[in-house]
């Protein structure tokens, strides 16, 4: 059960309790629990059974696969007034979790028991549009990183996800493992290319540390 202050967080991070009628805001307060999570713990690894899902109000869930190389890539994260779409997939078809789920920045989150959630699925229609939604939003994210992995150069990849971070934060602090395991590559390959990107003036890397220093360089090389 939450109380009446971690529901009224929840109110103010999830749209569906902003449109909800009493009678399910009252069901939601006494059926959720709120849950603390530190940075790197593992909310779920491939194969665990779904007791319940998460919906963050605050913090990030980085949702990733390992290869049987060992090799890693970013489905999606997922932070603040959201969650995991494999999540609410494995509670609707009671499958195991298919993927592996981090906590990268600490987050606090309000947990929807897993009986619970597919009671409301049937139930409450503004829920079951909101399990909808969620699903669309996933999904269209993980087609594109799909059409990335299958169409698209690694160098483009690698000067796209530059530019990106870039535009947030310059110098960046990620080191050629991250960009790898974020983009399904190896280290090797992105040290090769940041290095022909270094040799070409548009960054400067060195240890754990990216920085900028041509945008339009590197933009012409996310488009080549």
């Amino acid at each position: 059960m939450l109380d009446s202050l971690q529901f009224a967080r929840a109110a103010q991070s999830l749209p569906v309790l902003q449109e909800a009628g009493s009678s399910f805001t009252r069901e939601f307060q006494q059926k959720a629990f709120f849950a603390s999570i530190p940075a790197g713990r593992d909310v779920f690894i491939e194969g665990d059974r779904v007791e319940a899902i998460a919906l963050l109000i605050s913090g990030v869930v980085r949702v990733y696969k390992v290869g049987e190389t060992g090799r890693e890539i970013t489905l999606y994260r997922f932070g603040n007034g959201s969650s995991c779409i494999l999540t609410a997939n494995a509670i609707l078809s009671q499958n195991t979790f298919p993927a592996i789920a981090t906590v990268e920045q600490d987050a606090e989150a309000v947990m929807i028991p897993a009986d619970v959630f597919r009671d409301w699925v049937k139930r409450h229609d503004l829920w079951r549009e909101f399990v909808f939604d969620l699903l669309s939003q996933r999904l269209s994210t993980v087609m594109a990183v799909i059409d990335e992995v299958a169409f698209k150069r690694m160098d483009r990849r690698v000067a796209s996800l530059l530019l990106e971070r870039a535009g947030k934060q310059n110098p960046l602090r990620i080191t050629h493992q991250e960009i790898a395991s974020e983009l399904g590559s190896s280290r090797e390959v992105i040290s090769r290319l940041l290095e022909d990107f270094v040799s070409d003036g548009g960054i400067r890397s060195g240890r754990g540390i990216v920085e900028v220093l041509d945008f339009e360089a590197l933009e012409s090389r996310a488009v080549a």
